[in-house]
């Protein structure tokens, strides 16, 4: 009987230093190995968690996740199947500063270096692929960038078993548990913003992160589905404040609304409004998708989107 693959996650780790891109590589201890930050699934984790408790864990620092890199699939030692997700992740000063490294049993040190270097001192090619899909953001210009966390409420009451209006109709036990199950891993980009559509089952959904990030939700039509199907909801304008600001955010809204909102995030960063931007709409009930901008230059277009799976 085959063994079921080994899921793991990390982060090419990334800082400019004195104007030069520079990426971390750990030297691990029990291997003699040089390689990028990254650990095993714990039970009951997602991926994106996964990847910012390893990087703390093994470097000490604490990031937000930005564009995914890819996934590297290899054989251990025993023959399993391994399967790493990877994704950018600037560490800023504040959390150098911060850091809580010293050398362990695992890591015996940590260091920075250029993307030259780095392909030259990792030890495994696997690594070296990931490193390479980084350069070709720096390439492009692309490596600062802010997520737009476009959010469907979690699980609801139906209609026809709730005699109060539409929008006042809660989740259900399932979508409680889907928007506790959400904090964890939406935190993983670090949103600076929550705006929610003013429905109960919006806000319901978004309240978890509230209380465990400190961020008030904003409360607004905009993003409603009563708005939106009597043709007063300004989505553009309301997508188009979120690409100004140039903050991660997240939007929790509706079905019938998503596919205007994906909509409007494409034409505001002059991206092609194609099957990879309506599919990333097309979410149930307590999933999300991460549409990843350029901090600096919006306009270049939607950089990547990563689409994930209800908690429960």
């Amino acid at each position: 009987m085959t063994e079921s693959p080994v899921f793991a996650a990390g982060a090419v780790c990334w800082r400019l230093i004195e104007g030069r891109m520079h990426v971390l590589l750990i030297h691990r201890t029990v291997y003699g190995d040089v390689t990028i930050p990254k650990g095993k699934v714990d039970p009951g984790e997602t991926l994106p968690q996964t990847a910012v408790r390893e990087i703390e864990e093994e470097t000490g620092l604490a990031v937000a996740l930005g564009v995914p890199l890819g996934i590297s699939t290899y054989a251990m030692p025993g023959g399993r199947e391994k399967i790493v997700h990877y994704w950018a992740a600037e560490v800023s000063p504040e959390a150098i500063q911060r850091s809580t490294f010293v050398p362990n049993g695992e890591v015996a040190a940590i260091e920075w270096v250029t993307i030259k270097k780095a392909r030259t001192y990792l030890s495994y090619t696997p690594d070296v692929e990931i490193i390479d899909a980084f350069a070709k953001l720096v390439d492009a210009g692309v490596t600062r960038t802010f997520a737009l966390i476009a959010l469907r409420h979690g699980k609801a009451v139906q209609p026809g078993n709730w005699d109060g209006p539409d929008s006042t109709r809660p989740l259900t036990e399932r979508g409680v548990t889907q928007a506790a199950g959400l904090v964890g891993t939406i935190a993983a980009w670090r949103p600076r913003r929550i705006i929610s559509s003013t429905a109960t089952r919006c806000v319901t959904t978004v309240a978890p992160l509230s209380a465990a990030t400190g961020i008030q939700i904003k409360r607004t039509e905009t993003f409603s589905q009563d708005a939106y199907e009597q043709g007063l909801a300004d989505v553009r304008s309301g997508i188009g404040k979120r690409v100004r600001s140039r903050k991660s955010a997240v939007i929790c809204s509706h079905g019938p609304v998503l596919p205007e909102i994906l909509h409007e995030i494409a034409l505001a960063t002059g991206t092609t409004f194609g099957s990879f931007v309506a599919d990333a709409a097309s979410l149930d009930t307590g999933a999300f998708s991460v549409v990843h901008l350029s901090a600096e230059n919006p306009s270049a277009g939607i950089v990547a989107i990563e689409t994930h799976a209800p908690a429960a």
